[in-house]
């Protein structure tokens, strides 16, 4: 007698349910964990360092098997016969190779998959190192920064400390890369109130290529900023603010959007500089930033105006989307009857040289996106400065948001608009920037450009005595 049709149909899916069940990963990793482990070591050694350090992440027994010495020792010989000849890794006791293959049981544990890591992390290094030396003859600067950084995998994380001594680590939520600097977002509803925050601390981490996702990737953590917060909470300066969010500029490139009336946190940002932008998020170490080597140039005794002429200097005035203005301008100087109240004045845009004058592409305003909201604050934006000295090396850089104010009491003869100010300033110097609105362009334009730098830093840096 034939069994009733609905029977069948569960038996069907019984066997069914049964074979999905036994080729199910669950049931793979049972199988593969009731093998010996001979025979679980032979398997392992024919992944490559994607997969097996992959699959360390599995459970403890796995972890144990993944990081045999013998196996990343292997992987490791292997690695050195793919790199190119030229390129040696630099040992001073013997050649790797040897080394590699002669003591490969007398290292402590987990030598040999370091030195892996690290070996490819330097070749790498070195296989982009010469991208840096290509300069820009405009910005002084690296060209290939951005390229570089992506090729070595470099992004950055930010750390938030609160008062309870809570401490939580946030990945890049977005960034935006502009000619001489780039910024740097996160947002989110799992960053804590303002006014709990204790300390913030901005990493570079570089990981290494493997087929994993980021947070399992190795990487190496260099600390590029750790601010106290109650130190700077009280003299944090409130640089715009729209229907929605508040800008608190904490110190310069970096400010706080809070929400409005609430005291929680919307987004950080920060605005990195390009110069020794990929040393400094990759050569530091964890607790400790990158140390910048000091070179100074060649000493004139016999130019009286040694290290008042022979600037150049680069500016971009951008928000989040485009760029707004920028401007290269050579040959700026300063003579020693104009160094006053201990700055050194140099013109870039004189406001009487109406030649000079530069239009501006864009309103000036700082955009910004949060989730599911975003908003626009008026009269801010991005400034991106770069002061060569005559030998067309980085003097001064900056990288910051600045705002913009009504002068109250202009003095123009050509322009009947309304007149702004831009200032900046920090321990090296300051920037001033005039701007008018011309209501029937429907423009702004740039009529004065004047940097002054602290003779304490033209002193230091060109061993001069003004």
């Amino acid at each position: 007698m034939a069994a009733p049709k609905a029977v069948t149909s569960r038996m069907r899916a019984s066997r069914t349910s049964k074979r999905a069940d036994k080729s199910s990963p669950a049931s793979t990793l049972n199988f593969m964990e009731r093998l010996p482990s001979e025979t679980l070591m032979k398997i392992l050694s024919y992944l490559d360092a994607s997969a097996l350090f992959s699959i360390s992440h599995v459970n403890r027994p796995f972890y144990q098997l993944a990081n045999d010495d013998a196996l990343w020792n292997k992987i490791y010989i292997a690695e050195l016969n793919k790199m190119n000849k030229k390129w040696k890794p630099k040992c001073k006791d013997e050649p790797l190779q040897k080394m590699a293959a002669t003591e490969a049981h007398d290292r402590p544990a987990g030598y040999w998959k370091r030195l892996h890591f690290q070996t490819v992390a330097a070749y790498d290094m070195n296989k982009w190192k010469s991208h840096l030396g290509l300069i820009s003859r405009h910005t002084g600067l690296p060209r290939q920064t951005e390229l570089v950084l992506r090729n070595l995998h470099v992004s950055w994380q930010l750390t938030v400390s609160d008062k309870s001594g809570h401490e939580c680590t946030h990945e890049l939520s977005r960034s935006q890369f502009c000619v001489t600097s780039v910024t740097l977002y996160w947002s989110g509803g799992s960053l804590p109130n303002y006014q709990q925050i204790s300390t913030l601390q901005l990493h570079g981490v570089r990981r290494m290529a493997l087929n994993c996702p980021d947070p399992k990737k190795p990487g190496w953590r260099s600390l590029m900023a750790k601010l106290d917060m109650q130190a700077l909470t009280e003299g944090a300066q409130v640089i715009g603010q729209d229907r929605l969010v508040e800008l608190k500029l904490l110190q310069p490139g970096i400010i706080i959007g809070v929400w409005r009336d609430q005291s929680s946190v919307a987004f950080v940002m920060f605005i990195l500089h390009f110069h020794r932008l990929v040393e400094r998020s990759i050569q530091g170490s964890p607790v400790c930033p990158y140390v910048e080597p000091i070179i100074k140039p060649p000493f004139e005794d016999i130019d009286p105006e040694y290290g008042l002429h022979g600037y150049q200097l680069h500016i971009v005035l951008h928000n989040t989307v485009c760029e707004i203005v920028s401007g290269s301008f050579p040959e700026i100087f300063c003579r020693r009857t104009q160094i006053c109240d201990g700055l050194i004045q140099l013109t870039a845009i004189s406001r009487t040289i109406l030649s000079q004058h530069i239009p501006l592409s864009s309103r000036i305003n700082l955009l910004w996106r949060c989730e599911a909201l975003q908003g626009a604050v008026k009269n801010c934006c991005i400034m991106s400065l770069t002061l060569l000295d005559e030998f067309t090396k980085p003097f001064w850089c900056v990288g910051s948001p600045v705002s913009m104010e009504q002068e109250k009491t202009p003095v123009s003869y050509d322009y009947d608009g309304e007149h702004f100010l831009i200032h900046y300033q920090d321990s090296d110097g300051r920037v001033k920037m005039k701007l008018v609105w011309m209501e029937e362009q429907k423009q702004f334009v740039l009529i004065s450009l004047v940097v002054y730098v602290t003779v304490c830093k033209v002193n230091q840096h060109f061993s001069t005595n003004y």
